[in-house]
């Protein structure tokens, strides 16, 4: 009787060339990503929903994770996409993070203009007025996606949407809704109203709390959240562009909450709001 294993073997990547690596290292500097438009998405996740996106250009795997991941670069996902070997060394070259995952695709950017966030009738937004920590900003907008939001809005001086971490800290959310980047703050606040949205400031000394808005029935309006920087919030004329600041409430002994996590409470407090 043979012993012949039935697992199939894992797709040989032809290996990746001298230029493409170059390539691939120059992303990791704002200034190459803006001027070609394309970034470099690190992790599983983060690459599936690249390919499914339509977003990868280019797949560079090590040996290891193109055997645990095989259909991500076997064409399975995206046949248009190549994918390339890379040793351990170059692949960690690729990425600032510590704990390197073995696999990074190179997309085109993603985020898209104001106007075109609010075409389909909006009624969920966060916008987040100079956000610095890009783990913030990725895990705000990973909340974004998970509380069903329609897009996510950074204004002017707010963090690079495509700096590594930033990115990482999305874990592949960045391709599920649509972003905007650099915004001017008032315009685009002004356009949501346009849109029909009420504009809710979080802020620790709002003038009411986002369990009497909730009683009240308020959040089930069409709403953008307006989120403020780590660390001083939003100032005086930041807050003048809402048409409420809203406290939440904090029932233990914490001084506050951190922005993202505030985010995630104020999202997926419309979100339900809005479903019920």
């Amino acid at each position: 009787m043979n012993n012949i294993s039935n697992n199939a073997e894992p797709t040989a990547l032809p290996p990746a060339s001298q230029g493409q690596l170059r390539s691939a290292r120059r992303l990791l500097r704002r200034k190459e990503r803006l001027a070609r438009g394309r970034f470099l998405a690190e992790g599983p996740q983060a690459v599936r929903e690249a390919l499914v996106a339509g977003a990868a250009e280019l797949i560079l795997c090590t040996d290891r994770a193109a055997a645990r991941h095989p259909e991500l670069i076997d064409g399975a996902v995206d046949p248009s996409v190549p994918g390339v070997g890379v040793s351990d060394a170059d692949l960690a070259a690729l990425t600032d993070s510590s704990t390197p995952q073995g696999i990074v695709a190179l997309c085109r950017t993603v985020d898209v203009p104001l106007e075109s966030a609010l075409a389909g009738g909006s009624r969920l937004i966060v916008c987040c007025a100079e956000i610095r920590d890009p783990g913030n900003a990725g895990t705000v907008i990973r909340c974004a996606d998970a509380a069903g939001a329609d897009a996510v809005i950074l204004s002017h001086a707010s963090v690079d949407l495509y700096n590594p971490k930033t990115v990482r800290a999305t874990t592949g959310s960045l391709f599920h809704l649509p972003i905007v980047v650099d915004a001017d703050l008032p315009d685009a606040l002004s356009r949501c109203r346009d849109g029909g949205l009420q504009v809710l400031a979080a802020a620790g000394g709002g003038d009411a709390d986002l369990d009497q808005l909730s009683r009240a029935g308020e959040l089930a309006r069409p709403t953008v959240w307006l989120m403020g920087n780590e660390a001083h919030g939003l100032d005086q004329d930041q807050l003048g562009l809402a048409d409420r600041a809203v406290a939440v409430p904090i029932y233990g002994r914490a001084e506050s909450l951190n922005l993202s996590t505030a985010a995630a409470v104020c999202l997926y407090a419309s979100a339900f709001a809005q479903r019920v």
